[in-house]
Parts: structure tokens; sequence; C-alpha cells
């Protein structure tokens, strides 16, 4: 592309920046992308990928991804920054879209791959339930009417629904119509977009079809759909060969408005006649000051710069790709590569859009309880008005055909853990399984065996790479079975450089061995129990179960293969379990290792090698380049959960009466505050202890395989939230464990066996789960720094964001740094500690047991309880010991080697005499929606910027996430006051302002999640009165409460706490500008720093003398 080409473009002074943007993972070489950041709150760094029906069965579709804006209910939510309460995992969890779970997905597992019906009349949308149409067939004739064909029905048992595929007789377009009595109602429409290169061209399109459209002309689409709808799932996902556009809603005339405005975003979108959007989202030139270099920005191109940042990205990213893929379309990245994404021009865009965003190269689907009849004629609207054209064939994606013998590449990555550099290489081999799409029990059968192989902490493969030695924490994610053709990926990371072949060895010794020996048949009932359990159960959490069905529909569909096939699982199920019944489970699965693995030449080991100067080198490279150019009503009362509170033995026991599908749910609650202080940072790896090491009769592998065959999964973890109105936090130990009804007393059994028999004597485990948390926290130092600087923030004002943040921020990696040193010298007193946590936790008094399930379930459980609470000590071993009030409130920056930046401000606005209203929800949502979201995201170039209101304890933070800015950042944070004074609203904004706030409190819910939202609400003496009245509250919002919260945000302007996860340079350049601002905190090594200072030397490249200046005060400081 010439000058002359992008004249329009060379400098675009900031612009706005519509909409938010995510990565979601997929598959260790291809990537999958969301358009909104990651939540703060979830359990996981935003990691996951789109669950097809494998992933679903094996490691299910709980909630697990990351940043900014959480939208979890205010008034249920603990502590922000406490740890998350984690369902019980059935795996490690590595899938996801459902890690999106309401939050915005770009997918993770193995490899960084990577919302949006606002009523333009907020009148449009009825909160009352709808009538329900119990019709649910529609006449050939009516189809036929419409323009429809009906191809195929079929009943899915499996779902309890009715399926209906239907062609649009003159363009071709699918359409899926699903029928059953779920409320929670899913549209999703779904293009083949294969792109030819990794100038991020499906992933721009995405974002940008979404900023306004033919019918709904407005500045920004989505963020009106986040404001002012009852959405339960608003998003979009760019998966590396197709693009879905899925809403759910579970009120039938908002759900309506979602479709309609997301029909005529993807066919009518303002971005093919706009430059500025594809500019602001896509990339553009920026210079703000002739005196300053000029640079690229735009959303994609911020978001993708953060995703290449990441080593484990760039480990399963393009050189794997390319090496794995080279003659299709799987080869490049449809998320863009940053150095790729400037090459893209506007008419690539437009005609990109033209090519594929066409109803005869769509895939359509319905789900829920509506009227399937309105489903085709509001599809009608919208498809009569295109001809038929090639789009479907041209889309088709081609083949990769298998190599004759295996590749090995060495590729180079910017070091920036710190450590010992020689340590920290990284290897994964990649397997490509097959050049056709295979059919669905040996997909099964494949899931099953990775499931085997590395679905537990006991899983061999798994297990024998962990204890080698070789490496700090696994890499690869399986087998992945998402896209056309299956693969397979495992490895290491954290490894020394001689020891590279010897992983690469020690996996296809594994391999062999398991093929040769098999599994033993414990291990086979309890993967085969997990799988059905999951299947059965069909939790999703607070992620639609329609989208869920949909993606893994789509999963075949997409290819022209049959949509009906991965919703019916039962048959090939019951198949499978015949198979190794009759032939045995080495007969199964060794003949799939040896075919796919061990015998199979289209392999490419991938080994990354850590360069000090690389992220130096790649940033003179850009900029060298950059220099050519140049020289409806509102919602009903709160959701009521039933609640019964007895007693057993003396203690309280909470009863929730819901259908569960014969599935009991259960937590075990224990009091934390009489724990020594310095034990509090042993917490989390006592609680991981207790899942993964061994009792005197089993060793960890057993009893992993044992919970597995008798319970749907147990978590132990630590819980820690302010309580609004009192000085001492709640501090508890929650054990959570699920099972079917018939396994109740297995599941007391368990929960009282991990508790109490696990024992705490093998050191060489203890070592690794020190070795693997600490490379967890030093990674979301990266990847999700905008937690670690919450959680500082957080434990600089209140009692419980300290407890949190000495189990789960920088103190504690700090204090995993030392303990990783000490485990081989000090094993017999950190063994004793962790014993000395159990006899202070373990006991009837403070005890407390929550039970989600149906009436006659309940009773039953009850001689189960009561057993297992005879089992436990009346009272602690432990006496009362007060732990320290908070951290000192100076500013902090927390220094890593980057390019983006997290910036934090907070206080505690309680101490100020604010008095809690439900207008703050209201307020503090749309100061995110507007203020921030103009300012720090559009105008800044971050990749988030949002705000928080902690009700319980008082604390209002703001947060920025993967932040090109610092000082900009907080200037904008402390301008919001006067934002607030200078605010003018129309009641029509206003409106969908509350709607969107009561959306969030309403957030649609499973009942394991309605049980443990009780459960929460009842530890924190949250009342069903304070839920009205605060709702009451949110709907006589005015804009005088807004203006008069401009005084509560002016004390975070003047006292609140700055905590920023940067780079040395904006430390740098903050503390030059205000002397001493920011004190420094250094969780890396110094040697990182050095090593980083010369390889600048040597490039010749300008240094910083501030930043010389840090690099020696880390080592005389």
């Amino acid at each position: 592309m010439g000058l002359d080409d992008r004249s329009s473009a060379c400098i675009l002074a900031t612009r706005p920046v519509k909409q938010q943007t995510k990565n979601i993972k997929l598959l260790p070489s291809l990537s999958l992308v969301s358009d909104t950041p990651p939540k703060l709150g979830d359990a996981s760094n935003g990691e996951g990928r789109a669950p097809p029906l494998l992933v679903v069965l094996l490691h299910g579709v709980s909630p697990t991804p990351p940043p900014p804006q959480r939208e979890a209910p205010p008034l249920l939510l603990p502590s922000p920054w406490a740890p998350p309460p984690p369902s019980p995992p059935l795996i490690p969890s590595s899938s996801s879209a459902a890690a999106a779970l309401r939050c915005f997905p770009f997918v993770s597992v193995p490899y960084d791959r990577t919302r949006r019906s606002f009523s333009v009349a907020p009148q449009a949308v009825s909160t009352s339930p709808s009538p329900v149409s119990r019709d649910l067939d529609v006449s050939p004739e009516y189809a036929e009417k419409l323009g429809f064909e009906k191809i195929s029905e079929q009943t899915i048992d499996e779902c309890k629904s009715t399926a209906v595929l239907y062609k649009h007789k003159k363009t071709g377009a699918g359409v899926l119509s699903v029928s059953n009595d779920d409320e929670n109602k899913v549209f999703g429409i779904v293009f083949r977009t294969p792109p030819k290169n990794s100038t991020g061209i499906p992933h721009i399109l995405e974002h940008s079809v979404l900023c306004g459209s033919r019918k709904y002309p407005l500045k920004e689409p989505f963020v009106e759909l986040l404001k002012g709808s009852l959405h339960t799932f608003l998003n979009a996902f760019t998966y590396p060969d197709r693009t879905c556009y899925p809403v759910a809603s579970t009120n039938t005339k908002d759900f309506y408005n979602l479709v309609d405005v997301y029909l005529d975003a993807v066919f009518f979108p303002k971005c093919v006649e706009d430059f500025q959007i594809f500019q602001q989202e896509g990339w553009h030139y920026e210079l703000n000051d002739p005196a300053e270099d000029i640079s690229y920005k735009g959303v994609v191109f911020n978001e993708m710069k953060g995703v290449y940042s990441q080593p484990d990205n760039i480990l399963e990213g393009l050189p794997s790709r390319q090496a794995l893929f080279p003659e299709n379309t799987y080869g490049v990245d449809s998320g863009g590569d940053p150095k790729e994404i400037p090459k893209l021009t506007f008419e690539e865009f437009k005609e990109f859009h033209r090519k594929y965003y066409h109803p005869s190269n769509a895939r359509i689907w319905f789900y829920g309880d509506d009227d399937p009849k309105e489903r085709l004629r509001i599809l009608s609207e919208y498809l009569d008005q295109f001809e038929a054209s090639p789009a479907h064939d041209e889309s088709k994606v081609q083949s990769q055909k298998l190599f004759r013998q295996p590749l090995r590449i060495v590729e180079k990555y910017p070091a920036g853990e710190g450590g010992d550099v020689k340590k920290k290489h990284m290897v994964c081999l990649n397997w490509l399984l097959s050049e056709e799409p295979l059919d669905i029990e040996t997909e099964l059968t494949l899931g099953f065996l990775d499931h085997l192989l590395l679905g537990t902490p006991a899983s061999p493969l798994r297990r024998i790479l962990l204890e080698s030695g070789l490496g700090d924490a696994i890499v690869g994610g399986g087998v992945e079975d998402e896209l056309l053709q299956p693969q397979f990926s495992i490895g290491l990371k954290g490894v020394s450089e001689e020891d590279i072949n010897k992983v690469e060895e020690l996996v296809m010794e594994t391999l062999k061995n398991l093929a040769e020996e098999g599994f033993s048949s414990e291990a086979v009932e309890a993967s085969m129990n997990t799988i059905e359990f999951s299947l059965r159960e069909n939790n999703t959490g607070s992620f639609p179960r329609g989208l869920s069905l949909m993606l893994r529909s789509i999963g075949k569909w997409i290819y022209d293969m049959d949509p009906f096939e991965p919703l019916r699982y039962e048959q090939p199920l019951q198949k499978l379990k015949a198979r190794i019944a009759e032939e045995g489970s080495k007969a199964v699965f060794s003949p799939l290792i040896e075919k796919f693995i061990l015998n199979n030449p289209h392999r490419v080991t991938v080994e990354m090698q850590p360069d000090p100067d690389k992220a130096s080198q790649d940033e003179a490279a850009e900029k060298e380049i950059l220099q050519k150019p140049f020289t409806t009503r509102h919602p009903k009362k709160p959701i009521h959960v039933p609640i019964e509170i007895g007693e057993i033995n003396g203690v309280k026991i909470l009863q929730h009466d819901l259908f569960t599908n014969d599935v009991i749910y259960s937590e075990v609650v224990f009091d934390m505050s009489s724990l020594k202080k310095e034990l509090l940072k042993l917490v989390p790896l006592f609680c991981q202890s207790l899942l993964e090491m061994g009792t005197k009769d089993m060793d960890f592998v057993q009893l992993n395989q044992l919970i597995g065959r008798k319970t749907g999964g147990i978590s132990v973890y630590p819980f820690a939230s302010s309580i609004r109105g009192k000085v001492e936090p709640c501090t508890r130990i929650i054990a959570r464990g699920k099972a079917m009804a018939e396994r109740v007393e297995d599941l007391f059994n368990l929960i009282n066996c991990v508790l109490q028999e696990v024992q705490f004597t093998d050191q060489q485990r203890f070592k690794q789960f020190v070795s693997q948390s600490k490379a967890r926290m030093e990674s979301r130092l990266r990847g999700s720094g905008h937690g670690i600087a919450a959680a500082r923030m957080d434990a600089k004002l209140n009692v419980a964001g300290w407890i949190s943040e000495q189990m789960g921020g920088l103190s504690y990696l700090e204090f995993l740094q030392d303990l990783e040193k000490k485990v081989d010298q000090d094993w017999d007193k950190i063994s004793s500690a962790l014993e000395e946590i159990r006899k202070s936790l373990l006991s009837k008094e403070g005890c407390l047991v929550n039970i989600t399930t149906d009436a006659k379930n309940l009773t039953k459980s009850t001689k189960y309880i009561e057993k297992f609470l005879d089992s436990l000590p009346n009272a602690s071993a432990a006496g009362i010991d007060s732990w320290p009030a908070l951290l000192s409130p100076v500013n902090e920056a927390i220094v890593i080697p980057t390019q983006v930046n997290y910036v934090g401000k907070a206080a505690n606005i309680y101490e100020t005499g604010y008095q809690l209203s439900g207008s703050a929800y209201v307020i503090s949502k749309y100061i995110g929606n507007t203020w921030l979201w103009d300012r720090v995201r559009v105008s800044g170039g971050a990749y988030g910027g949002f705000c928080d209101f902690d009700t319980h304890s008082g604390v209002f933070s703001y947060l920025s996430y993967r932040d090109p800015n610092l000082l900009k950042t907080l200037d904008i944070y402390d301008g919001t006051a006067n934002f607030l004074r200078e605010l003018e609203m129309d009641d029509d904004t206003l409106t969908k302002a509350i709607i969107g706030t009561i959306g969030d409190v309403d957030a649609y819910q499973l009942p394991d999640a309605k049980g443990y939202s009780s459960l929460l609400r009842y530890l924190l003496g949250v009342t069903e009165e304070e839920r009205e009245k605060r709702r009451e509250e949110i709907l006589s919002t005015s804009l005088k409460d807004f203006k008069e919260f401009a005084d509560v945000v002016e004390s975070v302007k003047n006292n609140g706490a700055v905590v920023a996860v940067a780079s040395p340079e904006d430390v740098a350049a903050a503390n030059e500008r205000d002397l001493d601002f920011l004190k420094l905190r250094k969780p890396f090594e110094v040697l990182e720093h050095i090593a980083v200072l010369f390889g600048l030397l040597q490039a010749e490249i300008p240094i910083n003398v501030i930043y010389v200046e840090m690099v020696f005060n880390y080592l005389c400081p």
C-alpha cells in the first residue's frame, strides 16, 4: 500500500474507539477473538475456548474468563478482589466461550486467540414476563409463505428440544430453530470468514459492524445495549475461520429487539461507508505532538499487541500455526499480527464484508421458549432483501495435507519474567491428527483419551511432565477439535536450555508406555463418570445453555456437516461405554495413541528461546517503519431464592429448595478469623494440597480418580470480604462439591476425606505447587496486571482487601518467590504449618453447611450431613489472633517489562461520610460506559477503562487495562467529578442507564449459582429488605443524584491511593514530573533489568537516564 492509498489515514489524532475487545483462546495454533476485554472477578485470566462437543464433555463450560467491568450483581458479591468462588472443577478447565460466561470471550486454552438491542426507545422493552407460545409447530405453508423450505426435523432428547432445519430458498441461508421450555432465549448468526493473511480483517470487522447500522445509526450501539437492555449475553467471537454474533435474553420483547439490532448490524453496517470506524477499530497513525514520534493506534491493534506480548501466546501463535498449517487459512492469525495489521486497507476491509457477510454464507440459530413462527418472520424481513451469491462456495476451508516427516522450528520471544534466562525456554509438540474431519464417535473417544492423558492432576502425561522437574508448567491444550481438522499439543515452559530435548523425549516415551500398558480401570471409570456427569448436569453457569449448544452445533454445521449430530451425545457415549466394557480400555485407546500421535509424521516441535533484546528490537523496527512515510418499563422485584435456616448438632444449615435434576450442590464453610497471620499466605497452597496430595491409604492419583468416579467435583478455596458497617471482615474457607443425589453419602465422605485425611508429607509435590503458583502469579502481572493493582489498592483501604492481597496479590507473589527457595531446607516446618492451619480451621464452631437441591433430596441428605459434622472437632485448636489493619497508603508502581500499563486509583468513600444508595450502582456503571470509555479507551487507546464500587467495603476504584498511558489516565480519573457536575442527561438516556443496572443486578443464574449467591448474602448480612430498598433507589435515580455524587468522587481525586503495574519508562516519566510520586516495587529479579539495559546499549537505542538510574536503584536500594 503506497502513501497515496492511505493519505487520508496518515495522521489521525486521538480517535474514538467504540467497542471493547477481548482475547479468547482457541487452539495451540489458532486464535479466536471476542469483542470485549476479560472481567475482573472471574476465576481465570481470560483464557478458554469456545466449547465444541468434546470440550463441553471433558472440560465443561463453567465460567472462567478476566478485565474490565465486573458484571456480577453488586448486591451479591464479596470484596471484588477477593479470591473468586470457583465451581468445583471437573479438570483444570481449558475450555471456554464459557470462559466468557456473560463476560467477553477471545478464547484461550493453550494459546490466546483471540456483547452488543438496545432499545432505541426504552419503552419498547417490556420487562414483565412475556407469554410463551406453546404452539411449536410451523406449518409447511407458513414457512413457504415466508420463503423457507423445511429440510429436516429432529427431537433432541438430550436437551428436551425440537430442532427444525430450514433453508431460505432465495439465498440459501441455513436456519436451525430449536424450541423448548428454556426462558433464556438465544440467537446467533455465524458467517464463515477464512482470512488469507494476518492483517486481522475478520477481527476488525467483528468490532466494526457493531458501530452503528442503517436502521440504528447511533454512535455506539453496543454501549447502548450494555446500558439499556435486559440481555443475559451480548457479544461477538472471531474464530480462525468463522465469526459469530450471539445474543441472549429472558425477556421476549427485549430478545427480538436484540435480534433486530444484530441482523441490521451484520448486513447493513455503517463501517463499510465510514472510514473513521475502520481507523478507530483497526488501525490509524497518531501524532498528538509534533515533537513526539508518530505511532500506530487502534482498538484491535492495541489489543493484539497485548496478546503478542505474552510468551505463551507467542509459543502457540503464528510460528506454530504457519508450520502446522502451511497450506490453508489456519496458517494465518484471524485476530491479527500487530506487524501485519497496518497493511490492511479500507478497500480490502469493505470487500471482505461484501463477500462473506451475506445470507448465502450464513448459519442462523434460534433457541428457547419463544414463538418459532416469529423467528422466521423476523428473518424473512432481512433475508428477502438479498439475492443468492457464491459466498458459500468461496468461503470453504481447504484441508491441510499431512506431512511425510516431522518439523522442528526455533523462535525467539521477549524475555520478561525475571530469573535465570537460561531456564525460561519453552517447548511444545503439536500434531495435526487427520486430513479430514473425524466422525463423532472417534472425536468422542479422542476427547476421552485427552481427559485420561491431561484432564486431572492425576492424569499420567500431565503428572509425569510436571513431576519430571524439566519445566514449571504445562503448555499446549491437548486435543483440539473445534476446527476442520483436529490437533493435539503438549509441552512445558520454564525449561532449561539443556533440557529441551529431554522434554520431547519424555513426551514420546510416556505416550509410548501408555500405548503399551494402557490406563488403570480406576482412571477410566473416573473419566467416564466425569464426562457423563458433565453431560447430564449440563451446567453452563451464567453462560446461556442455548449458546453452549449453538457453539457445539456450529462446530460441524460450519463445514456443511450435520448440525444435529453434536447435540446428540447419548448414542455415541453408550457405544463408547459398551466398547470399553467388551474390548477393554487398552484396545480402545492404545490404537488411537499409535495412529494419531506416535506414528503420525505431521508433528511440529516448537522451541521458544528467551531473548532479552527482542522487545526493544521489535519496537525499534516498528519506529523505523513509521518514519518512512513521514521523515420498557422496569424489571420485576429481586429474584427470590428460597432459603430455610436450620441446625444440626449446633451447626447452621442453609437449605435451598430448587430443581436441580437430582444433582446436590453443597458448600461447607469454616471460619478463618482465628488463623495466625503468619499462616495466612500459606492458605492457597493449603487448599491445593488438600485436593492434590494423598491420604494414608491412597496416593493423590487414586484420590482424584475416586472423586471423579463418585462426584461431579470438589474444590476448596479461601473467601474474604468486608461486611458493610463492621470493622471485622468475613473470612472463610469453603469446601464446595456436587454429586448425583444417589451419591450424596460419597460426596460428604470424600469432602471429609479431603479435609481431614489428606497428609502433608509429599515434599516434591508441594514444591511443584509453589513453582506453579509462582509462575501463574508472574504471568498475571503482565496479562492481568489490573487485578494485581486492584488487590494492592484494596489492601491499603480495608482489612478484607489486605487479607485477599496476602493470598493472591503482589505480597503473595513475593512470598512464593521466597518460599520456593525454602521448601527443601524448611520442609518439616512448612508441613507442620499446613497441619496447624487444618487444626485452626476445622471445627463445628463457626462451621456452616449450604445445600441446594429439591425438597426430597434435601431430606435425604440430612443424615449424611449429620454424620459428616459428627466427625469434626467441637472447637478449633487455635487461639485468638489479630491481623494488621492495612498496607501503607503510599502510591506505588509495580515495575515490569511491558509495552502497556494497568493504572489504578481508589479511596474508601464511606470514610467521607457517604451513605450508600442504590443510585451509586447506576452512576458508577454510567461513568464506566461514558466518561472512562470515551477518555481512557477511545481517546487514550487503552484496551479498557472502568470503575468499580464495592458496596461492602466502600472502596471506589478506577482501573485501566492494557493502557499505553499512565499520568494521562490518572488525570482522566481526577476529571470525573467535573464530568458529573457538568453532565446533562435526557430522560431516555437516564432510563437506559437504570435498565442496564437492573439487568446486572438480576443476572441470570442456574440453581447452583442461586444457592451460592444466597449463601454469600447470608455471610455478609445482606437482607431481602435491603435488596428491595436498593432496587427502589436504583429505579428512582435522578440527574440530581449524579451531580451530588460528584463530591463523592472528588474525594477519590484528593485522597485516593495510586497503584500502577507499568513499564519502567512510564514510571520514570511519572516520577520525573512529580518527584517520588510512585514508590517502586520490584517483583522480578534485577538480572532481567540488567539484560534489558545492555540489550538497549548494544542496539545503540537511546536510553532514558531515569531508567538507568532505576536499574542501579534495584542493585543498590
